[in-house]
């Protein structure tokens, strides 16, 4: 799906800062904060959070808080989980969905925590 898709089948008004921030969204690969992206666009804090408050309530964006009390944002897709490291915070978006689903229930987002490949090897040595 293009940008101009999005806007139009959400019916949103096309602003130049909407269009950035998708733009920086699309191409991330793992969920960003907007520290992480800061850098990446032109508009100031405020707009910012406006613009992906607005694209949340439009079921666009996906979001949630870390460990470090950030909250990362991914363009909306199939639904995964995420894996928090408690040690270094790297966050990485888990393809294989492969985990238990109580019955009767619609699992949304869900997030593991737990030390990374990385920080579990400086420990061992």
């Amino acid at each position: 799906m293009t940008i101009d898709n999005i806007f139009e089948n959400k019916k949103l008004k096309q602003t130049t800062a909407r269009k950035e921030l998708l733009e920086v969204l699309i191409h991330e690969i793992k969920p960003v904060s907007f520290e992480d992206i800061k850098e990446k666009i032109t508009m100031d804090k405020a707009t910012f959070y406006r613009n992906i408050s607005k694209f949340e309530s439009e079921d666009i964006v996906n979001s949630f808080e870390s460990n470090d009390k950030k909250r990362y944002y991914e363009i909306q897709s199939s639904p995964h989980a995420h894996f928090i490291c408690n040690s270094c915070n790297y966050i990485e978006c888990l393809k294989d969905s492969s985990f238990v689903k109580p019955d009767g229930y619609i699992v949304i987002d869900t997030i593991f925590k737990g030390i990374c490949k990385e920080c579990d090897q400086q420990n061992k040595t």
